[in-house]
């Protein structure tokens, strides 16, 4: 059973969320807090596996909560958050500070719509559960020595040797990366340690609301050595650059004249999420064959299985995060079981996996 504790001014929106999580046999709401202090204390006394988080709330908001549940009583915590850029630059803070996911804010939208919302929700919830446990031993581990044992083992695989066939310069003309839950954390830690002179284009499809995925790369733009921005509708590729798919729409990968191009596109329709990784990795292969390199982070679900699939028939090579290092072992999982991955690799390594692939020498 994954106990939840619901975190939110609002007594409606307690009741609601409330009324969604307990639907789901698997799931008990043990508490609700009605502001950033009183969730401080019900961490403690209750300790729930996954903490909803409201961000506006009286006497403390959920920023300053986060901070505290994390420094004393590290655990999931989901942030609900207003699709807009304010919600975003806060969310995206958030995530930077510990919080593992976000969900937008309850709506009175169509009934599919909801029941969407709330599949996804309780789905997130039982997925992050299982993340209490490392953060917990994590949390332990920065503690002075003394203060837990020293025969702990290392939460992280090390990173699985690259065949020397495999090494780089691999002649390999763009990065595509799929991600998912866990992922903001994860682009960042691997788009921050890239060279300035990185030499071809990275394409991501991150699963993002619209609203959130321009301050996303706004933010990471700020961070990194290399350009960050968000795609536009039909543009050259530069080297050196990472453009990051818009929320609610598809990017492409073509090849136009010799001319690598992307290309922003609300087709298919019909796909699951948007962006969605399969249909990045699927544009990759055909573009590019085996000059394409794939990545597939940290995510639920099995978003970019096939697309992988089709890079890997048409000659390139994936590579896909550790399940020791994801928040969710999702996407890369799909294709480690399908025996697409040519490497697994702690995220703290993939940087270097990367520029190994293309010959690039480390910052």
């Amino acid at each position: 059973m994954v106990k939840v504790l619901i975190v939110d001014d609002s007594a409606f929106v307690r009741r609601s969320l409330r009324s969604i999580l307990e639907k789901d046999k698997d799931i008990q709401v043990v508490a609700a807090a009605a502001n950033g202090e009183e969730a401080i204390d019900m961490v403690k006394s209750h300790d729930p596996d996954v903490v909803t988080m409201d961000v506006e709330m009286p006497r403390m908001d959920g920023i300053s909560a986060l901070r505290r549940i994390m420094a004393e009583t590290p655990c999931p915590v989901i942030m609900i958050s207003s699709l807009t850029s304010e919600g975003a630059e806060v969310t995206l803070k958030a995530l930077e500070l510990g919080a593992l996911d976000f969900m937008p804010k309850l709506s009175s939208g169509s009934l599919p719509d909801l029941a969407r919302v709330e599949s996804e929700l309780c789905s997130k919830v039982k997925a992050l559960a299982r993340r209490k446990a490392f953060m917990r031993l994590m949390h332990n581990r920065n503690k002075p020595a003394a203060a837990h044992p020293a025969s702990l083992s290392a939460p992280f695989a090390p990173r699985r040797p690259v065949p020397a066939a495999l090494r780089g310069p691999g002649g390999f003309e763009a990065v595509v990366i799929g991600v998912s839950t866990g992922g903001p954390p994860a682009v960042q830690k691997v788009l921050s340690a890239l060279p300035a002179a990185f030499p071809v284009p990275i394409l991501i499809a991150q699963h993002m609301p619209a609203a959130f995925t321009g301050p996303f790369a706004k933010r990471l733009d700020s961070q990194c050595a290399i350009t960050v921005k968000e795609a536009e509708s039909v543009e050259r590729l530069k080297p050196g650059t990472a453009y990051i798919c818009p929320g609610g729409k598809h990017l492409r990968l073509e090849n136009r004249g010799g001319a690598l191009t992307g290309v922003v596109t609300e087709d298919p329709k019909e796909a699951l999420y948007k962006p969605s990784a399969n249909v990045l990795m699927e544009t990759a292969g055909v573009a590019l064959g085996k000059k394409a390199l794939g990545v597939m982070l940290t995510g639920m679900g099995n978003d970019g299985l096939e697309g992988t699939r089709i890079l890997k028939e048409k000659g390139g090579k994936a590579i896909a995060q550790s399940e020791a290092s994801c928040v969710v072992y999702g996407m890369p999982k799909a294709i480690v079981d399908a025996c697409l991955a040519d490497e697994i690799v702690d995220i703290d390594d993939m940087a270097a996996a990367i520029m190994e692939n293309l010959g690039v020498a480390s910052r």
